[in-house]
């Protein structure tokens, strides 16, 4: 038997909505503010991954999970945030999570892409929030 079908969606929307805002963007504030908080260190990570810019990279790091996670969280700009937060979870797996340049270790090498992968999910999450919207529980419906 289908429970789902007596599951009513509508009704669960807005929580939903809202525990998905949460589910995505509960990373971003998880490891952004200690980015914010350690900012130098921020800094050499960049420069260790070679990012261009480390100094920029560091501040766009912290920007976008922290400040525009927070806006996700509480549901304002909800769609253009979104899109803009899709874009730049691709950027960081191609960044950040360059599995096909193996190491040679299997553990890392594994990890690396299983982060790349997690990456590219949580993007699709972001794209899905900027075409169904924040629900009725946000600030963009106020």
């Amino acid at each position: 038997m289908n429970t789902l079908r007596y599951f009513n969606f509508g009704t669960a929307q807005p929580v939903l909505l809202l525990l998905a805002r949460f589910l995505l963007i509960f990373l971003f504030l998880l490891f952004g503010f200690p980015k914010l908080t350690g900012f130098e260190g921020t800094v050499q990570y960049m420069q260790m991954l070679h990012a261009p810019l480390p100094m920029l990279s560091a501040l766009i790091a912290v920007f976008t999970e922290v400040f525009l996670g927070l806006a996700i969280l509480v549901g304002f700009y909800t769609r253009p945030i979104a899109f803009i937060l899709a874009l730049y979870t691709i950027g960081t797996a191609f960044i950040g999570h360059a599995f096909w340049h193996s190491t040679g270790d299997m553990m890392a090498d594994m990890n690396t892409k299983i982060h790349f992968f997690k990456n590219m999910s949580i993007a699709g999450g972001f794209l899905l929030l900027a075409v169904a919207g924040p629900g009725t529980l946000s600030l963009d419906k106020k």
